[in-house]
């Protein structure tokens, strides 16, 4: 139980989870750039004492490792696993009910707590410019929350157990913003506030919206928690921490009193202004577009606060633990959820949406040759289900074929595949359809398409791990490598155009199409095939960011019939970066030089890790 974010670093510091940084950083980029050197290298929770230009303490890093986020939550996360355990069997409290007696008293944590008096957090006020200007990246388009707790309850609505937090990110400076009066309030597809929001555009009431920052570890962790819709994160957070969540009014704003910071503002109905760009978590910037945005009423922060950060970029990085977290906690409700689902994996080092990994179960058909049945049923209703909706590469195996299958293992998941798909029926495109907002190899923005790939039965062929000296390509396809077993990397000029890249794929389909290889089912088409190669991550990164499925797939000795597309040969991913493309994330040269001196040998920061 945390009262505060105070309270956790001390803990975290009593530990040794967490070091302190005595030296003055810039939040312009230099903060940013300790942190994922240290996050790199499974470092310590960071507590940076002296941030240049503003007086409040800053922290990031707490949630940097898996074992540190277990740490935080190592005294309740058992009891909520068991109310959850609850939620899909409630008769399990009569068959084991010593085991589960003390979880109607854990789920009492989770009523939210009025103060009727003193608000701690709102013990002192200042304006925006005087709080740490954390920028993580050259082409960031100025300063950021990157841990917002956004609340918001819909127009009338008085009960706080109905109100919405979520972690939508917020630009605090830069664009047209007015400096200390306005900031961006970005949001994305499947998000709760944006319900209140267009509640709000057909109602005559502002919509006030509260930004917390900071708190127990528990209530930044709520905020990304994907909750059912109408339960309050407020309550997942008590259950979470062992306390309840705290929260008072001001002003007609509600306040998160246990909080560090409280931003309250009004947000303005039917305008827009620009946001970002924004290095975000897919590795790449996300570009500047139109996002709502409010008027700031008062800033307000608590005694002696921490300004909690932290740095996303390219996968796997701290936010990753989240990801992590949420596993652990719902991995029971999967199936539950799910009917005939036993697993699936939403990959981190792909960027999360552009690829999941899941495992289903043929039940109904047993007296016949397998073939991809209900799980492509359980596929499609993942497919349209919150947060994975979004998903744009989605790939499930029958559970029957390998009972020890996991999608957590992925390099043997993609065995499993390889060795038993058949490209001429387990292919099911979606085209014309919505994908996460931060990714830009669709069609447009939100906009691009999915493939399902289905795999049921036995292995049909094994996997090439060298490469064949027989193998003929093109002149212009060059550089080839094995990636995985059975996946050949191949390298070409840079992409220029659909029409070319239609017209250079007819000249490797007609050397392909005459050779065997049947042992290389898949085929990689990327800018660098040595990079790609490097390692498992470089591979999932590059070629499930990098491609749009209905663009950028092509199939050798491909046909159609009755809509349906597959192909004989191998399946290739054109994974090239395209130009409409946002750019990789790349450090600051100068920052990275100034920073690489302070990490030397007896550096002040050379004992970071």
């Amino acid at each position: 139980m945390y009262k505060n974010l105070r309270s956790a670093a001390d803990d975290l510091e009593k530990t040794g989870h967490l070091k302190r940084i005595s030296i003055e950083l810039d939040p312009d980029l230099e903060m940013a750039e300790v942190h994922r050197r240290v996050f790199e290298a499974g470092g310590p929770a960071l507590l940076f004492e002296r941030v240049k230009g503003s007086k409040f303490q800053a922290i990031s890093n707490i949630f940097g490792t898996f074992a540190r986020t277990d740490y935080l939550f190592r005294k309740e996360i058992e009891s909520v696993k068991k109310i959850i355990e609850l939620k899909i069997d409630p008769t399990l409290i009569l068959k084991n009910p010593l085991k589960y007696l003390s979880s109607p008293f854990t789920a009492l944590t989770a009523l939210p707590k009025r103060s009727f008096l003193q608000i701690p957090s709102a013990y002192s006020t200042c304006k925006i410019s005087d709080l740490p200007q954390i920028k993580s990246w050259p082409m960031d388009g100025g300063a950021f929350i990157t841990l917002p707790q956004v609340f918001s309850m819909a127009p009338g609505e008085k009960n706080i157990m109905k109100s919405n937090i979520g972690m939508y990110r917020i630009q605090l400076s830069g664009n047209q913003y007015k400096k200390d009066e306005e900031i961006g309030l970005h949001y994305q597809l499947h998000r709760g506030i944006g319900v209140h929001h267009n509640a709000y555009n057909e109602s005559e009431e502002p919509f006030r919206v509260s930004i917390f920052v900071g708190g127990p570890p528990s209530h930044s962790f709520s905020a990304i928690m994907p909750l059912p819709e109408g339960l309050s994160e407020m309550t997942f957070a008590g259950l979470l921490n062992g306390r309840r969540f705290r929260y008072g009014q001001k002003s007609g704003f509600y306040l998160s009193s246990d909080a560090d910071f409280c931003i309250t503002g009004t947000v303005v109905k039917n305008k827009k202004l620009p946001e970002g760009p924004f290095g975000d978590h897919l590795g790449y910037y996300s570009l500047e577009h139109d996002f709502p945005y409010m008027i700031v009423d008062k800033v307000y922060h608590r005694k002696n606060p921490l300004w909690h950060f932290s740095v996303v970029g390219r996968p796997p990085a701290e936010d990753s633990s989240f990801g992590y977290l949420i596993h652990e906690l719902v991995k029971e409700l999967t199936p539950n959820e799910f009917p005939g689902l036993k697993e699936i994996n939403a990959v981190d080092a792909a960027g999360v949406h552009p690829l999941l990994l899941a495992i289903g179960q043929e039940r109904y058909m047993p007296f016949r040759e397998k073939k991809p049945e209900e799980i492509l049923t359980i596929a499609n209703k993942i497919l349209g289900t919150g947060q994975t909706s979004l998903a744009k590469y989605l790939f499930i195996a029958d559970a029957a074929d390998n009972p020890q299958l996991s999608t957590h293992h992925i390099e043997a998941y993609f065995n499993h595949i390889l060795k038993r798909v058949d490209w001429k029926r387990d292919l099911h495109f979606q085209t014309q359809t919505t994908i996460d907002t931060l990714d830009y190899s669709g069609s447009g923005w939100n906009s691009g398409s999915k493939l399902v790939v289905a795999c049921s039965g036995k292995e049909i062929r094994s996997l090439a791990t060298e490469l064949s000296s027989d193998l003929r390509l093109p002149q212009s396809f060059q550089n080839p490598r094995m990636g995985l077993p059975g996946v050949l990397l191949v390298e070409s000029t840079s992409f220029t155009s659909y029409e070319n890249a239609a017209e250079e794929f007819h000249q490797l389909d007609s050397y392909l199409k005459n050779q065997n290889l049947d042992n290389i089912p898949l085929i990689a088409w990327v800018d660098d095939s040595h990079f790609t190669a490097q390692s498992l991550n470089n591979f999932l990164w590059v070629v499930f960011t990098r491609s749009n499925p209905s663009h950028d797939t092509y199939g050798v000795d491909s046909f159609q019939m009755f809509k349906h597309w597959g192909c004989k040969g191998s399946l290739v991913i054109d994974a090239r970066i395209k130009k409409h493309h946002a750019p990789v994330l790349i450090e600051d040269k100068k920052v990275k030089e100034k920073i690489d001196k302070l990490f030397m040998n007896h550096g002040p920061l050379s004992n970071l890790y």
